[in-house]
Formats: structure tokens, sequence, C-alpha cells
């Protein structure tokens, strides 16, 4: 066993993935992620309790006399509050030297409560190691972020951005990740801004940890002048496998990625270093689609990409699996080895890795390269450079297109299980004659009409899809309204926690006692894990104060039945299901609804850009929070939960059945 301090995250990246071998293996003794906390002294309660009020009333007279134009500065502010009231309510002071630096961190929040309410936020234009904050769409929860500026930036030059993405730390409160941000880490460079992410924890940056990246890249784009072209995705350990995600998931983001160690994919990695007997259901091993990289290792085609490893160290698995891959599609992957080197980076061939990657990010991104590669499983990814996959013939199945830019006017594309696409050329960059007619020929059929659209900033831009297996131009979104899965619309249930969503709780008489307990005790749970795990606290309401904006704007969180929940019983006779006191009818399946749940996701029907979710989280659970590679999702678009069963740390309840609705958001043929 190792616990590693919080500021060795950054100081030497070097926190290997955790894991008790065994000991970590078995459902019914599973260790507390994060485990608990220090015992506070009465003392140490009672000023730490006084400063935060201090802080809390600091920032209620910001929120009230605040200019307009000076709120979005807040979450510089309030991340401190939150740091520090999250490990008092949750008992996370996990060293006693933290009391300290949660004093220190009390003071720098009201010193910049008082700039602000002056009309200043200095901190905005300082340069080495600063602390940022953004408020989250996701559950309006208020995230940190560190940036390391260097001395000399004028803020107005565009300037490359590398981000860190950090190893694994379990006892890594915000706390703790904002005393690491007082370091500027191994990659500091006089020519680029590095942003590092606290992507929600320990959770290798997956679902609301990858969402993170983005939203700390928005925030920080107000401040910074970013050169867009010149993106660079670091990371180490668990940051490494975050980095491999990242670079097959958004593959034209990036001028660079340098993953260092980490896994790359779920199996084999969990055999390896786990010691663990792997053995999925069949919608586990399709939903291992989503973070195995070695999937996605087409995706590497135009992203420069240089990993690490040290010789010596069990996770170089992670490079060799995704070297593997590569080779093949017909690629080969430039792999630093440090020389008889552990979990670390040793000097030389950071060296080497450090000028390589400075190499690559001068020269910089090409938007607007002319050929395109792309693999895909999910339309939760679906764009690479000037391509944007909008349907599938079949999700979780391999999706793949190509994309060729030949001569000055014409697009070649081939496609394999991708039902309907779009092609958006810039004008910069772009190699055509922008007034020539655009010939777009797709797996060898030339499609015929309409010049595509044009206007200052666009060279060409249009949609296609298949009908009856030929391809013509898109005519936008369906007439009819009717349902069809796309990007952000495309489950499974743990898609709903990647966009802002409110839980939605009950207040009215469950069809049956025993199911409305289980109700009770999953939403407790749902809440108490997110914020254990993603670090917010969900938002909650009573189905009574749900308003048109929430379903406007959120996806909803449904607990209960057509009895007890309000809501769900205004949309029950449009779900795919039929429940009632009796029974659950789930294509042509009956379960005594007296027994059993249903979990699903769905457009919701009173607003079918968002997602209803009935009765579940995110659903992961205890178990996987042991190693970072079993944090993907559990269950699919539907499932059917025996409560009978007690939940564990592994499943709500015994899983009797589970399974994808097809692209049309209809329930699969009975086999």
């Amino acid at each position: 066993m190792r616990y590693i301090w919080a500021l060795s995250l950054l100081l030497l990246p070097l926190t290997g993935l955790r894991a008790d071998g065994p000991a970590d293996n078995k459902v019914d003794s599973v260790r507390s992620v994060p485990p608990p906390g220090v015992n506070l002294s009465e003392q140490e309660r009672a000023e730490l309790t006084e400063d935060l009020k201090n802080m809390q009333f600091a920032i209620t007279v910001l929120q009230e006399k605040l200019e307009p134009k000076l709120k979005e500065y807040l979450p510089d502010v309030e991340i401190y509050e939150w740091a520090v009231r999250s490990a008092l309510t949750y008992n996370e002071f996990f060293n006693v030297k933290e009391v300290a630096i949660a004093k220190k961190h009390l003071k720098t929040g009201r010193e910049r409560a008082e700039q602000l309410l002056g009309g200043k936020h200095p901190w905005t234009t300082q340069t080495g190691q600063v602390v940022r904050g953004y408020r989250s769409k996701i559950d309006k929860s208020v995230q940190p972020y560190g940036m390391v500026i260097p001395k000399g930036y004028d803020f107005k030059t565009p300037i490359r951005l590398d981000f860190w993405c950090h190893g694994r730390g379990e006892t890594l409160s915000e706390v703790n990740f904002i005393q690491t941000c007082a370091s500027p880490g191994q990659f500091a460079s006089d020519k680029a801004i590095v942003l590092n992410l606290y992507g929600r924890y320990c959770c290798a940056n997956k679902l609301a940890g990858e969402v993170d990246c983005f939203e700390a890249l928005d925030h920080a784009r107000k401040n910074y002048a970013i050169d867009e072209n010149r993106l660079v995705m670091r990371g180490f350990s668990m940051g490494g496998a975050a980095a491999w995600q990242f670079a097959v998931h958004y593959p034209s983001m990036w001028c660079a990625a340098a993953p260092g160690a980490g896994f790359s994919e779920t199996p084999d990695f969990l055999k390896v270093f786990q010691k663990e007997t792997v053995a999925p259901t069949w919608y586990e091993k399709k939903l291992w689609h989503m973070y195995d990289c070695t999937d996605y290792a087409l995706n590497i085609f135009n992203l420069p990409t240089v990993a690490y490893s040290g010789e010596i160290d069990s996770q170089k698995q992670a490079a060799d699996m995704m070297a593997k891959a590569m080779k093949g599609e017909g690629l080969e992957l430039r792999h630093i080895i440090g020389p008889k080197t552990g979990h670390s980076y040793e000097k030389g061939a950071k060296a080497e890795l450090i000028k390589e990657i400075d190499a690559i990010a001068d020269k910089g991104r090409n938007p607007v390269p002319p050929k395109v590669k792309f693999v895909t499983y999910t339309l939760r990814y679906n764009k690479c450079f000037w391509i944007t996959l909008t349907g599938l013939e079949q999700h979780w199945e391999r999706a793949q297109i190509e994309g060729e830019l030949d001569g000055k006017d014409t697009i070649k594309i081939i496609t394999k299980n991708v039902s309907n696409f779009s092609v958006m050329l810039p004008i910069k960059g772009n190699p055509f004659d922008s007034k020539a007619s655009i010939e777009v020929i797709v797996d060898g059929q030339k499609v015929e009409g309409g010049l595509g659209m044009r206007n200052d900033s666009i060279a060409f831009s249009k949609r296609f899809e298949k009908k009856d297996g030929k391809w013509e131009n898109a005519t936008g979104r369906r007439p009819d309204g009717s349902l069809h899965k796309e990007p952000g619309l495309q489950g499974p249930i743990d898609d709903a926690f990647l966009n802002s969503f409110v839980m939605v709780k009950p207040t009215g008489t469950p069809l049956n006692e025993q199911t409305g307990k289980w109700h009770a005790a999953e939403m407790k749970h749902a809440a108490t894990h997110w914020r254990q795990q993603f670090r917010g606290e969900a938002p909650m309401k009573d189905d009574k104060d749900i308003t048109a904006d929430d379903i406007k704007n959120n996806n909803l969180i449904l607990w209960g039945d057509p009895s007890s929940n309000a809501i769900l019983k205004k949309i029950a006779d449009k779900l795919p299901i039929t429940w009632n006191d009796g029974k659950i009818v789930v294509g042509g399946e009956t379960y005594d609804a007296g027994t059993h749940v249903p979990l699903l996701i769905y457009p919701n029907p009173l607003n079918p850009r968002r997602y209803v979710v009935l009765n579940s989280g995110f659903t992961f659970r205890e178990y996987d929070y042991l190693n970072n590679a079993r944090q993907v999702p559990k269950l699919p678009d539907f499932a059917i939960v025996d409560s009978t069963t007690p939940a564990n740390s592994r499943y709500p309840g015994k899983v009797v059945t589970a399974g994808f609705f097809d692209e049309a958001w209809k329930l699969p043929a009975k086999k």
C-alpha cells in the first residue's frame, strides 16, 4: 500500500495507479475512495469554521454588490470557499498539515474578494503560478484549475498551451489540488502556458472529468490569448491514460500528444496490472469501446504523438498496446523509453521528449489536412478536422470514415457504418479554388445537387445522408420530428451526466413500498457518490418544483415511478416501456413491478433535445473506484433491476436484462 502526498502530483508526476492486487479485486470488501480524513481538534475545526464564515460573508457581499461585468471572476474567489467547506463537511482533511493550507486558501480567497469588490482582479494578469476557477455547466459547481504563465507573457500575443493531466491521488481534495498549483511542474516552459487540470478528482479525466478539460479551456480563453493550432496534451500515470483518451477522442484539437505510462485499454491492463479475472457482460464489453484507446488507434493518423515509458515500468504496457494497435492500422508510434527506469521520467529521455514536442509545437497543427482518417464507436466522439459524423448505422460497432481533398475541386469520402455526416472547409487553409464547383464522391458515388453553403469564413459546407443504400444531400433535421441517435443524444445512461442535469426527487406515494425504498436508497447513493467522485453537489429538486426552464436546459434524472414522481407520470405513456403497479413490460418481456425497477436513458418527451434518465446515477460503483481502468459505464441504454437483490459495490441490484436502443431510439427486435 502507498499514499502519496498530493504535492508530488505536479512536482513529481510519478503517482502510480494505486492497487493492492488481489485485495482490490474483492467485491465484498472494498476500501473507501476517497479514504476517511484525519480527526481535527475542536480548536482547529472552530478556527476553520470561523474563517469559512468570514469567507462566505465576503462572497455574499460580492454577489449583492458586484458590477455585472465583474461577476465572471466570482468562481476565482469561490473555489477557495468550496475547497475548505467541502473538506470540513465531508471529513476530507487527510493530513493535519492541510489545516494550515486551508487557512492560507481562505486568506487568499478573502484577498481576492476585496480586490474584486474594488473593481480589480490582478490575478488574471499574474505570471508564474496562478489558480483559476470556473462554474461548470454540468452541476453548477465551481471547479479549480492551475495555470503556469511564462514570465514576460504580454497576454495579447497568441501562445501555445500545454494541458497537464495529473496522476492518481485518492487524497487529492480541492484543498490539496489548489496547493499543488503552487508548483510549476515538470514541463514549465517560456514557450507555453501550462494548464493543470483537476479533472474532477480521480477519474482519469473520464466522463465529467473529460468535460472539465474543455470547460477549463473555454474559461482560460477569456483571459489568455491562446494559439488554437498549438495545443499540446500531456500527462503521466493516470494522467498518461487521460492523455491517450484525449488524443484519440479529439485528434484534430491538438498539435501534439505526449502520454506517459498510464493505461490505454481495459481488459489487458486489468489482467496485467491488477491481476484481475475480467469477466464482463456482453454490454459491458461493448461499453469498453468508449474508453479503450486501442480501438481508436487510427485516429493518431494526423496527430503527432510521442509516448514515454520507463523501461522497467509495468505501465509501459499502455504504450506497447497502443503501438500494437497502431501497427495494425499501418501507423508507427514514436515511443521514448527511459533506460533502467521505473515509474518516472528519466532525465535524458525527458530532455529528448521536450525537444521533440517543442519541435512539433513550433510547426503547429494543420487545421485542414488534405487527408483524414477517423474511427469511432459512438457519436459522443464524432469529429476529425473537416469531417463530422452525425449518424451511425449501429452504435458500439466500429464506424470509420476517410476523406481526401483531391485536386482543386473534388472531395472523396469512404465510409463504413456511417449513415450521416457533414463536411466543412474553412476559407483559411482551404486548398480549393473558392470559385470552383465542388464535386463530392462518397463510397464511389457522385452526390449530385447543391453547391453547399459558403460565406466569408466557410469555403464549403454540406451534410450527407444515406437512404436505401445511396448517398444524397441531407436536408437537416427530420421534418416528421422522429427520434434518431445523434451527437449528444446517443446514450448510454452515463452520457446524461456530461451536460447540465437535475435530479428530480419524487414527492408522491410509490406504486410499491419495496421498490419505493430502493428508489430512495439509490437516489441517496447517486447524490453522495457524485459528490465524492465528481466533486460537485448533485442538483436536486422536488418533482412539483420543476419549471419549464429546468426542462429546457437540463437532463432530468427522474427517481421513483409514475405514481410517486409527477414528471415521470406526465411522460410515462411516451416512453418505450409500460409501467404500472402490477407489471413492467419491456420489448415483450414482463417483470413484476413490485420487485423490479427500470433504469433507462431516453430523449425527454417534453424536450427531445435533452435526456430523461430513470432511476440511475453514473453507473460504475465503489469497486470500480479502486482502479481507474474500471471507471467506465457499466450499464447501457436500459436495464431492469431486481430490487430484492441487495445493491453491492458493483451493481444496484441484480440486473436481469439490459441493452441498447437502436438508432431510432426503439427497443431492439426480440431475438
